[in-house]
């Protein structure tokens, strides 16, 4: 499942979880997912940062430097 499936299937959670009158069990197994979903996207977005400061730093402009690493 990709990042952005993730993130609606993370809010329809969340949305049940405060609209609906859940049993303990389907409370905590909807936090469950959350929680599961939670982790595995804050994990796709710290590959995405990693591999943009790679990039970045592989010819790229970086923020305040010229691209040579001089700033100015």
């Amino acid at each position: 499942m990709d990042y952005q499936k993730k993130i609606v299937e993370l809010e329809q959670i969340v949305k049940k979880m405060e609209t609906e009158n859940l049993s303990l069990e389907e409370s905590i197994a909807a936090f469950e997912k959350g929680i599961l979903l939670s982790k595995e996207c804050q994990e796709k977005l710290s590959k995405a940062e990693l591999k943009i400061q790679t990039l970045m730093s592989n010819g790229e402009l970086v923020e305040g430097t010229d691209g040579r690493g001089h700033s100015g």
